[in-house]
């Protein structure tokens, strides 16, 4: 998967292997060197392959290590690649015999939310949306209505691993995995995927005849603070402080705002988890979320259309993969070649990839050439 990704990344930029002068390569699931083991099938040319592992962020932690070695001048063409192959069922922690990363995850949820029984993930997500719903009278229903806007996109991606539409009241009856908060089809699927992305700068495009209409405007990384456990708020567990100082950091280099963005890919791994990312990139006021979804502003028609590759609730979720599949699908767009899926006229689009643990990237890309 990751070799097919490599020679699909390189015959869109019209480059060969032999003028990538570094690689960086995510995988979460994977024994160290692995991001060479998966190169080495497309090419041994000697250069620097650096490995990368940051949870669900995986992906976009490499797009970003890719573009700061090219914004430092240490290369002028790099690779971003990201893949995984996962195992069926919930996600969970591979080393029993060492502290884990999520101790202090895991006791913020014992302490806000219990229901220890209930697999990592969606307990910390789950926990976020059961959050909102307390403040703001969120209805279950309006996660609900996130994931069927997500089937819809799906319909026109031909790589979504679910493309069959689904109703909300479909999603309402789907089995319940945590009561009164979260259905099953509210929750993303474990999948094996890979995708690749090529940067280069400015002056290598134009020296080599390359593709110059899509580039990145602004890119920022952030972890944890003192008030992701200080606030004692799931929404803040689960990386609501890290989008926001993340965007704004992007808004602020870019000189562009939420109110210029037209298409936005953003980190669905559970229905809830979107719902509370509008109101983090500045999309929605905070509290407003469920009128943004009421209002269709979430979708075509609307005011942004978010996640129209169908997000990783249709899509999957190959963690490793996850943040270059989102660039990809971006790029698509800005260059308006998106088919069935193109949103009209977009020219600034926003990404937005979580890991707990925690690392979040946020980045702007635009086409006004």
């Amino acid at each position: 998967m990751a070799a097919a990704a490599t020679h699909a990344a390189l015959a869109d930029a019209g480059i060969g292997y032999d003028q990538i002068q570094q690689a960086y390569v995510g995988y979460v699931y994977g024994d160290s060197t692995a991001g060479q083991r998966a190169l080495y099938e497309v090419g041994m040319t000697g250069i620097p392959v650096v490995n990368v592992n940051n949870n669900c962020s995986t992906g976009s932690t490499a797009l970003f290590l890719a573009r700061q070695a090219i914004a430092s001048g240490a290369a002028e063409c790099v690779l971003a690649l990201g893949f995984e192959q996962m195992t069926p069922g919930a996600l969970k922690t591979a080393f029993g015999d060492r502290p884990s990363p999520f101790e202090r995850f895991d006791a913020a949820a014992d302490e806000l939310v219990g229901n220890s029984e209930v697999p990592l993930a969606l307990r910390f997500f789950g926990g976020a949306g059961l959050a909102h719903m307390q403040q703001y009278g969120t209805r279950l229903e309006t996660f609900a209505k996130i994931r069927a806007k997500a089937s819809q996109h799906a319909v026109n991606n031909p790589l979504a691993l679910f493309r069959k539409p689904v109703t909300t009241e479909e999603v309402m009856a789907s089995p319940m995995m945590w009561e009164g908060v979260m259905t099953r089809l509210m929750a993303c699927p474990p999948t094996c995927g890979a995708a690749a992305a090529v940067l280069c700068s400015e002056a290598f495009a134009k020296r080599n005849g390359l593709k110059a209409d899509v580039w990145i405007a602004a890119q920022a990384m952030t972890t944890d603070t003192a008030k992701t456990f200080g606030a004692r708020d799931m929404r803040e567990v689960v990386g609501f402080g890290m989008t926001q100082d993340a965007v704004r950091q992007v808004y602020e280099a870019s000189g562009v705002g939420a109110e210029d963005v037209n298409v936005v890919e953003l980190h669905d791994c559970f229905a809830h988890n979107e719902l509370i990312t509008y109101e983090a990139l500045g999309l929605c006021p905070v509290g407003g979320a469920e009128k943004f979804v009421n209002d269709g502003d979430n979708t075509y028609g609307g005011r942004y259309v978010t996640n129209p590759s169908g997000g990783l609730l249709s899509k999957g979720h190959p963690l490793g993969a996850t943040g270059l599949a989102q660039c990809t699908e971006l790029v698509g767009q800005l260059r308006g070649t998106a088919g069935a899926r193109q949103v009209e006229g977009a020219r600034v689009a926003l990404q937005h990839n979580l890991g707990l643990g925690g690392a979040c990237v946020v980045t702007m890309y635009r086409n006004d050439r």
